[in-house]
């Protein structure tokens, strides 16, 4: 515990900051949004970012956690220093990735967060506010309990009852 609160010492607190994003699909489409337009599609419930690299070998090992992660949770992955779109969406492609997923082609995106390198991973909460980030290797349940964790303290939030981290 103490490590991943070293690790993740430079993550902003508070709202999430906004970015513009392109998502790739495997088939190599694209389109242009914001982080606050696609966390609008998932109104009252937590997203999570995963940030990625296809050069990462502990990023690998986490693929099929992310991959069935994303089947009941919103997430959005983050492709840092992995090249532009095209190979980004080659990638998911050859590794067959269903993902949303944007580019960070030099890494501004995951430095903005605080994190200085991949794996990482942190939950918006349905405020927009950033919880429980962490930085190296998540199990599947680690992340799967951040993300209820985040639905829990924002439903109390909601009800006027404060909830610490």
């Amino acid at each position: 515990m103490s490590v991943q609160t070293w690790q993740t010492r430079d993550v902003p607190g508070g709202p999430a900051p906004d970015f513009v994003l392109t998502l790739v699909q495997p088939d190599g489409t694209s389109t242009q949004s914001t982080l606050h337009a696609w966390r609008a599609r998932h109104p009252g419930q937590p997203v999570a970012l995963h940030f990625w690299a296809d050069w990462c070998p502990i990023c690998r090992t986490e693929e099929n956690s992310i991959s069935r992660l994303t089947t009941d949770w919103p997430v959005l992955t983050v492709a840092m220093q992995s090249g532009p779109a095209v190979d980004v969406a080659r990638v998911m492609r050859q590794r067959q990735l269903p993902w949303n997923t944007t580019v960070d082609e030099r890494g501004t995106v995951m430095h903005r967060y605080g994190f200085k390198g991949v794996p990482a991973f942190v939950v918006i909460d349905a405020h927009g506010r950033l919880r429980t980030p962490s930085m190296g290797y998540t199990t599947e349940i680690g992340m799967r309990l951040r993300l209820w964790w985040a639905s829990l303290t924002s439903l109390l939030d909601s009800q006027g009852m404060a909830v610490a981290d």
